[in-house]
């Protein structure tokens, strides 16, 4: 039953995917009180591992593995209900949207989707609903658990000295990088000008002279839907879409264009295509008004004079980003540079862009560079700062250096001990029963084991 904290929910999405493409055979594998786990749950997962990473080596018992996992989740899930653990219709339906999202982005759109599952939008959030009810359960059982344990620094110290000095990791050198960025403003003549062509795309396709998707891969300025005539499924609770966005677009009829309006990106038309409740599909055109070297060197002289005021020390480097940065991404860090997939602040070179790596070249910890023009991801001109928070040097893990880290680790099989324990004291009270061609796993041999004894 070890491993159980880390690698419960791991292969959820693959389990999420088996609703779209069902492996035909099944039979009851494993029953853990009156939940059961069917074969086609296991191979779906494989199947789904398989396709998405052709080239990886899996593991020999992975079937083995995949069943622990599951019976992990139906154990949690039996004491959730048991503990009347709450569990809004809102929390599952938001899970639901995410996932469907998640799908849209992977096959391109709702239609193509619709099309590979063989099933509309509602009939796979319907189908999955138990299954994310389910692991909105085991996470609650699991918090309850585990949710209050906390770790002393005496702790993280005796668990880093059990650490077999040749097994300690060596890490790379790791930076905290900040930064102050400022858009240059376009000119009214040229934000008058692309309006102004804005409203002669709408004029055309209401006139029947152009068809709005034929605009939009000529002419839309979004390289992420420029080349399927600006498609986009959206969702009216999206945080990461642009609200004003969402508000234009929900208040259009099928079919309708927008006029036109501006959002922190540039300014839009956009045309309703479909309307489900929160779900639609649109298609929109984004003009980026261009600025001309003088806005661009306007604002090199303004982030140079806040440069000036942060080696003076009569700012703050906070106090900088939230008087003076537009970059909303780095906002809310208080201008740190976070890696988007682990939302940590610890970067490596190779995580950085070029752009940036060539600014600290020449900086020191403590430092900051001058300012700089840039593109940013969306083709934005702007212009930044960088600061260099610190830097570690390569180095073998150490608690000096890296107590975070050990610490995190410490707390993670601080946890996984209160896990494992409470397995072993609950699966007893669970019936259990396992196909026999799973019996022989050493995992699952565990868990009858534990049942046998009583």
């Amino acid at each position: 039953m070890k491993k159980i904290l880390a690698i419960i929910f791991v292969l959820f999405v693959a389990q999420a995917n088996a609703q779209i493409k069902k492996v035909v055979a099944d039979k009851i594998v494993a029953t853990v009180g009156d939940k059961i786990v069917l074969k086609s749950d296991i191979d779906n997962k494989i199947f789904d591992m398989q396709r998405s990473n052709p080239g990886q080596v899996l593991p020999p018992n992975l079937s083995c593995m995949l069943l622990e996992q599951d019976m992990g989740m139906k154990a949690l899930v039996l004491q959730a209900e048991k503990d009347s653990i709450p569990v809004s219709d809102e929390d599952v339906e938001g899970d639901l949207d995410n996932q469907i999202r998640y799908f849209v982005s992977m096959y391109g759109s709702k239609e193509m989707l619709e099309k590979i599952a063989g099933k509309t939008v509602f009939q796979i959030k319907e189908e999955s609903r138990p299954m994310f009810k389910e692991r909105r359960l085991a996470e609650g059982e699991r918090d309850k658990i585990v949710g209050s344990i906390r770790i002393t620094p005496e702790e993280v110290e005796a668990f880093y000295n059990k650490i077999p000095k040749d097994s300690l990791q060596f890490y790379e050198s790791e930076l905290n990088v900040g930064q102050v960025v400022i858009y240059p403003k376009p000119s009214r003549d040229v934000e008058t000008y692309e309006i102004d062509q804005l409203k002669q795309y709408k004029k055309q396709v209401e006139d029947g002279t152009q068809k709005f998707e034929t605009l939009a891969s000529i002419y839309s300025d979004d390289p992420g839907t420029k080349n399927n005539g600006g498609l986009l499924d959206i969702n009216r609770n999206d945080k990461n879409i642009d609200p004003i966005f969402l508000a234009k677009a929900f208040a259009l009829k099928d079919g309708q264009i927008s006029n036109v309006f501006k959002s922190r990106f540039g300014y839009h038309i956009i045309q309703m295509v479909s309307k489900r409740g929160d779900d639609a599909t649109v298609r929109h055109i984004l003009k980026i008004p261009q600025v001309s070297s003088i806005e661009i060197n306007e604002t090199i002289q303004k982030l140079d004079s806040v440069r000036k005021q942060l080696v003076d020390g009569r700012l703050t480097f906070g106090e900088a980003v939230a008087k003076y940065s537009e970059d909303e991404n780095n906002k809310f860090t208080g201008g740190l540079i976070t890696n988007p997939q682990t939302n940590s602040s610890d970067l490596t070179i190779d995580q950085l862009d070029k752009g940036i790596v060539m600014m600290l070249d020449s900086l020191k910890v403590g430092q900051y560079s001058q300012p700089v023009q840039f593109t940013d991801d969306r083709g934005k001109i702007g212009v930044r700062i960088i600061y260099l928070i610190s830097k570690t040097q390569p180095h073998r893990e150490n608690l000096k250096d890296d107590y975070d880290k050990i610490s995190a680790a410490a707390l993670d099989e601080k946890k996984q001990d209160a896990l494992d324990k409470w397995f072993a004291d609950k699966v007893p009270t669970f019936y259990i029963k396992v196909a026999p061609e799973y019996q022989s796993c050493p995992d699952i041999r565990q868990w009858l084991a534990t049942v046998a004894k009583e």
